[in-house]
C-alpha cells in the first residue's frame, strides 16, 4: 500500500501496522469493511485522504453520530439532527459561535417594546429560499401554525409557548389560529406578542423548532401536518440556509453545497460539507486517524487518556450546557414507587463513575440543570448512600431484592453508553442484589420507544437549546413533548409557566426555578448522571469552530487551512 501523501496528524502508519489487530477486534464487521474500503480509496485511489482532498476544495468532512431521523424541522428532536437542520435553514435569528449571542439571521434586525412583551423583527429584504422565491413574514406565521398544530405531533412545540395563546392552541384549547400572538403586519414586518417578557426568547429563534419551512413544498407532498413525507428528499426539498442539500445516502453519507440564493453568502468560505453517521464511535475515531475525518462527535472513552498525552493533540474538551441521565417510566412498576426510584439514585456511585469509566471527563451530576447556567445553582437532595437506598428499597417492598420483578434499561447504540449501562447494572447488583437487563436500540426504535414510552428506564441526554435553566425545567410540563416519565404537577407547571415569567429580577425568578426543581427531584422522574463536556477530535486545518457552552455549530464561520498545525480560536 503506497501513499503519495499522509493525513497532516500522521496517524495512518499507525492504523496499518495495527490493522489486523482492529479486524479481530472489531465491534462491527460491516463498520470495519466500510473503513477497510474508505482506507484503501484514500491510499491507493487519488492518493489523498478526505483531508487532503477537502482542505483544497474546501469540503468539510463531518462525524456526526447516528443516522439521522429525517431533516423536517417541526419533527425532529435529536443532536445529530440538529447539525443537519441548522446548516440547511435559518432562523429569524442566529447565534454567534463565539460569543452565542443573538445576530441577524432571516431578520436584519429586531425592535423590542419597553415592557419586553412584544418583538417586532424586520425580515431582511434579501432573504430567499432556495428556489429563488423571496422569504416573507407571513411564511413565521404559516410555519408557527404548523409547528403549534396538535396534529403535527411536535416534541417542540413548547419551544413557543411564550407567545401569547400559542400553548392554547396547541392544546386545542382554541382554535382560531388568529387568537395567537403572530402577525404579519406586512410582507416584511413580523410581530410577536408575548405573555411576559421572556429573557432568551431571541435564543430560541436559532432554534430549529421555530424555522419557517415552505408551505408550497410541503403542501405539494400531503398536508402541512403529515410526517416524513417526501417534501425533504435531495429532489424536493426547499431550504433556506447557507447550504443545499445535494445528496443523502441512507447509513452512508448526507452532503450539502454553498446556497447560491443565501442572502449572507459571500461570507460563506466553505464549498460544501459531507456529514457521516458514525455511530460507532470506534470507527470514527479510526476514521480520523486515517485522514477521512475533520471533525468527530465523541471519541471513545478508552482514547481520551491517549490523546490528552499527545503534543499538539486533536482532542478538544470544554464545558457543555448539558445533562446526562435516565428517563424513568413512573407509569410502570417496580418504578412507579418512588422509594425505588430513590434507591436506584442513590446506589449510583457517580464519582467512581466519572473517574473509572468516564475517564474524568465529567461532573457527576445530582439534578436535570447544569450548575451555573447564569449563576444559577440547582439543589442537591441526595448523595451516594447505600445504606439509605437498601432501606427505601425494602421499605417498597424488596428487602435485599427479594420478590424483585426484573426491570429493562434500553440505550442507543453507542459504546459510551453500553459500558455507562453495564457500571450501572453491576453497581445496582451489588448495592441492592437487584437485576437490570441492558438493551441496546438503534437509534430511530430508541426515539420511537422513547416517545412512546415503551420502557422501563431509557438513557437520555439533554442539551441546552438555549442559556437558561427554564430550557432544563420546562422538560417535565404536564403533557410536554420531551417529558416521557409520567411525571405531572399542576404546582410545578404553574411554577415554570406563571410565576417564574412573571418574577420582577433574576434573583427572585431563580428561587422559584430551585423550588421547582426541588420539587421534581423529590418526585425522581429521572436518575440525573453527570453533567456533559463536549469532546471531538478536530483536524488542524479546521478553523472558526471554537469551543462554546452549547456546542453550537454555525458553519457560515468555518473554514479550512491547509497545512495549518494549530488550532485558531480567535477566528
Amino acid at each position: 500500500m503506497a501513499c503519495d501523501k499522509l493525513h497532516p496528524l500522521h496517524y495512518s502508519g499507525i492504523f496499518v501496522r495495527h490493522l489486523t489487530k482492529h479486524f479481530i477486534m472489531a465491534p462491527n464487521i460491516s463498520h470495519f469493511i466500510l473503513l477497510i474500503a474508505l482506507t484503501l480509496l484514500a491510499a491507493c485511489g487519488s492518493g489523498e485522504s478526505n483531508v487532503v482532498q477537502g482542505n483544497r476544495n474546501g469540503i468539510l468532512h463531518y462525524g456526526n453520530g447516528s443516522e439521522p431521523q429525517g431533516l423536517d424541522p417541526h419533527v425532529v428532536t435529536g443532536v445529530p439532527e440538529n447539525h443537519l437542520v441548522r446548516a440547511l435553514f435559518e432562523g429569524l435569528a442566529v447565534k454567534n459561535p463565539y460569543t452565542l449571542e443573538p445576530e441577524p439571521g432571516v431578520a436584519e434586525s429586531w425592535d423590542i417594546s419597553e415592557d419586553g412583551r412584544v418583538i417586532t423583527f424586520h425580515i431582511n429584504p434579501l432573504a430567499r429560499w432556495s428556489n429563488g422565491e423571496p422569504m416573507s413574514a407571513e411564511d413565521y406565521v404559516w410555519s408557527w401554525n404548523r409547528a403549534l398544530d396538535p396534529a403535527m405531533g411536535n416534541l417542540y412545540a413548547y419551544m413557543l409557548f411564550p407567545v401569547k395563546n400559542a400553548a392554547a392552541y396547541a392544546s386545542g384549547e382554541i382554535t382560531d389560529f388568529n387568537e395567537v400572538g403572530v402577525k404579519a403586519l406586512d410582507d416584511l414586518t413580523l410581530q410577536v406578542t408575548l405573555n411576559e417578557h421572556t429573557p432568551y426568547f431571541l435564543q430560541l429563534m436559532d432554534h430549529y423548532s421555530t424555522f419557517a419551512v415552505h408551505r408550497a413544498t410541503i403542501e405539494k407532498f400531503g398536508k402541512a401536518t403529515d410526517r416524513f413525507t417526501r417534501w425533504t428528499r435531495v429532489e424536493n426539498i426547499v431550504s433556506n440556509g447557507a447550504f443545499k442539500l445535494s445528496e443523502w445516502k441512507l447509513n452512508r453519507r448526507i452532503s450539502m453545497i454553498k446556497s447560491d440564493t443565501y442572502w449572507d453568502r459571500d461570507k460563506v468560505k466553505l464549498n460544501g460539507v459531507v456529514f457521516y453517521p458514525t455511530e460507532n464511535i470506534v470507527s470514527e475515531e479510526r476514521m480520523f486517524r486515517v485522514g477521512q475525518l475533520h471533525y468527530t462527535a465523541g471519541i471513545p472513552l478508552d482514547k481520551i487518556p491517549v490523546y490528552q498525552a499527545m503534543e499538539n493533540t486533536p482532542y478538544v474538551q470544554a464545558p457543555y450546557l448539558g445533562t446526562y441521565f435516565y428517563l424513568i417510566n413512573t407509569e410502570r412498576p417496580p418504578v412507579d414507587d418512588v422509594r425505588v426510584r430513590k434507591a436506584l439514585s442513590m446506589s449510583i456511585d457517580r464519582v467512581k463513575l466519572n473517574d473509572s469509566v468516564l475517564q474524568k471527563s465529567n461532573i457527576p451530576a445530582y439534578s436535570i440543570t447544569p450548575p451555573g447556567a447564569l449563576g444559577y445553582e440547582p439543589p442537591k437532595l441526595f448523595d451516594y448512600d447505600i445504606e439509605q437506598a437498601r432501606q427505601l428499597l425494602a421499605e417498597a417492598g424488596y428487602p435485599n431484592g427479594e420478590g424483585w420483578p426484573g426491570l429493562e434499561l434500553i440505550y442507543n447504540t453507542s459504546e459510551s453508553h453500553r459500558k455507562i449501562a453495564v457500571a450501572l447494572q453491576q453497581m445496582w447488583k451489588d448495592a441492592l442484589n437487584i437485576e437490570v437487563t441492558l438493551s441496546n436500540q438503534e437509534w430511530k426504535v430508541y426515539l420511537d420507544s422513547v416517545t412512546q414510552m415503551e420502557f422501563d428506564i431509557a438513557r437520555r441526554g439533554w442539551i441546552g437549546d438555549y442559556v437558561d435553566p427554564n430550557n432544563f425545567l420546562d422538560l417535565y410540563l404536564t403533557g410536554g413533548g420531551n417529558n416521557n416519565t409520567g411525571f405531572a404537577d399542576p404546582r410545578y407547571d404553574e411554577m415554570i409557566l406563571k410565576l417564574a415569567p412573571r418574577a420582577k429580577t433574576q434573583e427572585e425568578r431563580f428561587a422559584i426555578f430551585h423550588e421547582a426543581e426541588t420539587m421534581l427531584m423529590e418526585q425522581m422522574p429521572i436518575l440525573p448522571i453527570y453533567t456533559y463536556t463536549s469532546k471531538h477530535l478536530i483536524n488542524p486545518s479546521v478553523r472558526g469552530m471554537p469551543s462554546n457552552l452549547m456546542d453550537s455549530l454555525n458553519l457560515k464561520y468555518v473554514w479550512l487551512e491547509p497545512g495549518a498545525d494549530i488550532r485558531n480560536e480567535e477566528g
